[in-house]
């Protein structure tokens, strides 16, 4: 078995040191163990490398994060973009200050100059970086929202973004050449600097970052003026959205700024949450119990590496906090800033708004009634950047807005990653509006569903770990594939697209086209009604994941059809 082999090898390899050795020697004899930690590597997906830290092939580590940076290493000397340098962040994880350090200091020993950020800073500032200091890349250490026990590694290129296609394919081949670890280069801090390849950025940084997104605000009087009155909680769940989100609020205007002090400060240990994801209600369990003690208004979380938003906003005729999704979410923003562009003139003649194919449809009513070109691309914001780079170059398309059901948004085109602290301030600035006009941010949601019709949405993943539960992964994926399904529930399909094979087909005619999409592991089923369904498996966690919406007549009727619709594509892929 080769995993027993790279166990061994981990095990008396003269590469590996002697906390790597203990730990594993520690597992000896547990072959399920041993073979999860060592059956696969770990490899990029829709946000870059990510596992549980540890020793193996198939977690973070040094050696796991050393191979990838020589790799990355080798791609961007092969392609003669060495000189332009590398800028390197890192959230509040286990392990994140380490590696970072780690990761600048091997590109300095392959000649690459680095910028690596002094403190912990949030992904939508060093995607912006990577673009105010013309990189050739950028990294991110994190692992977003998931549990503890994870750390990641996200690769961004010149334009700000995600690697995408090919690239990424091209990364992890370079990757994959590095087969012996002794192959990893690395240099002491001192020596990178008295070479000049390791410089220190920050407060600078912050500085034009922080003036850049709060040039966003439509409305800054009104800000002023309502955010005298306007009461909010923040918190940023232990992560890197207290090294900025603050400071901007205050700056324009939210005076009433109450932050949850028990999860103000960076801890890998998440201490005061199960899983520190703005996604599950259970993380605001003390931003609800503070939002309660001073009457807040609005209830905002971010995520560790604050590209997230989760809301919660009173409602004033019951007294409770409503949850908002992330399509909620970004979609009150989406109506916010796009009428009040239309009204200040300042709504382009060519915009597009961006969503993902698992995001809302009530995104496609917002583009038709703004006369917005609605793009709709593969699940990762990298597809998003991906659109705003080819319109950049083309100089053919304005960006105006572009989101992800998996709460995460971006207003402006300074950056080009969903960013937290950005949808945080956009928030209280609609909050404001709103409240000038004697409404909620609830009230205006209600306002948008009477507008455009009911649309709701909901997702379920089922959970499958190790190889067995990937094989059991692939095979449900086969299988949804393999069927010829005419109906889910209630709904006829009208189309049915399996993107991995490029296929459109009509249900109705037998008609097949083309998806136009890159290739991935996606299966999307168009129904009746404006209701619809996909299914995929997820590229940074052990699961599949099924999405659906539906469009109802009233609240409690799109309630009822998203119930139905979800218990029958769960049924249809058992």
């Amino acid at each position: 078995m080769e995993y027993l082999e790279e166990y061994k090898k981990w095990c008396e390899g003269s590469e590996f040191d002697e906390d790597t050795k203990k730990e594993l020697l520690a597992i000896k004899g547990d072959t399920a163990e041993i073979e999860d930690r060592f059956y696969k590597e770990l490899e990029f997906g829709t946000a870059g490398l990510r596992g549980i830290i540890g020793a193996g092939t198939n977690r973070m580590n040094r050696y796991t994060v050393g191979k990838a940076t020589q790799g990355l290493a080798n791609y961007i000397k092969e392609q003669g973009m060495q000189e332009k340098g590398v800028a390197i962040s890192y959230d509040s994880r286990k392990m994140s200050k380490e590696f970072s350090l780690q990761t600048a200091l091997i590109l300095n020993a392959n000649g690459i100059k680095t910028y690596l950020f002094e403190n912990l800073r949030p992904v939508p500032e060093l995607s912006f970086a990577v673009r105010e200091l013309k990189c050739t890349a950028g990294i991110m250490i994190t692992a977003s929202h998931n549990p503890p026990k994870y750390n990641g590694y996200k690769v961004y290129w010149d334009d700000g973004a995600q690697i995408v296609s090919p690239r990424d394919k091209e990364i992890i081949s370079k990757v994959r050449e590095v087969k012996d670890y002794a192959e990893i280069k690395m240099i002491s801090k001192d020596e990178a600097i008295e070479k000049r390849l390791f410089n220190t950025i920050g407060k600078e940084m912050d500085d034009k970052y922080i003036d850049t997104v709060k040039n966003l605000v439509l409305n800054p009087e009104v800000v002023k003026e309502q955010g005298k009155k306007l009461k909010v909680v923040y918190t940023p769940l232990h992560g890197t959205g207290s090294t900025v989100a603050e400071r901007l609020l205050k700056e324009i205007g939210i005076e009433n700024l109450y932050v949850v002090e028990e999860q103000r400060e960076p801890d890998g240990n998440f201490p005061t949450v199960d899983y520190p994801n703005p996604e599950d209600p259970k993380a605001f369990k003390l931003a609800l119990e503070l939002a309660k003690k001073v009457d807040a208004d609005v209830v905002l979380a971010t995520d560790p590496d604050a590209d997230r938003l989760g809301v919660f906003a009173k409602d004033s005729k019951t007294s409770k906090y409503m949850d908002y999704t992330g399509n909620m979410s970004a979609l009150l923003i989406a109506e916010y800033r796009i009428s009040q562009m239309k009204e200040k003139g300042l709504l382009p003649d060519n915009g597009m708004l961006i969503k993902t194919v698992v995001s809302s449809n009530l995104a496609d009513a917002i583009a038709k009634e703004y006369n917005l070109e609605l793009i709709e691309v593969l699940t990762g914001f990298k597809n998003i950047g991906a659109v705003m780079r080819k319109a950049e170059e083309n100089n053919d398309k304005k960006y105006v807005f572009g989101f992800e059901e998996s709460y995460g948004c971006l207003i402006g085109d300074y950056a080009r990653d969903k960013d937290g602290i950005a949808a945080v301030m956009a928030l209280c600035e609609a909050a404001c509006f709103y409240k000038s006009r004697g409404e909620t941010l609830w009230d205006q949601m209600n306002n948008i569903y009477k507008k455009y019709g009911y649309y709701k949405e909901t997702q379920v993943s089922i959970v499958r770990e190790g190889a067995e539960g990937a094989e059991e992964i692939k095979k449900m994926m086969t299988s949804m594939r393999n069927r010829d399904i005419d109906s889910i529930g209630n709904y006829k399909v009208l189309t049915f697209k399996d993107i991995e094979k490029d296929i459109v087909k009509n249900m109705k005619t037998g008609e097949i086209g083309k998806t136009g999409l890159p290739k991935s592991n996606v299966l999307y089923y168009a129904l009746e009604d404006e209701a619809w369904c996909c299914v995929r498996p997820s590229g940074t966690e052990p699961k599949i994941k099924f999405y659906m919406g539906v469009k109802g007549s009233s609240e409690k009727d799109a309630e009822i059809k998203l119930e139905e619709l979800k218990n029958a594509m769960i049924n249809l892929a058992k």
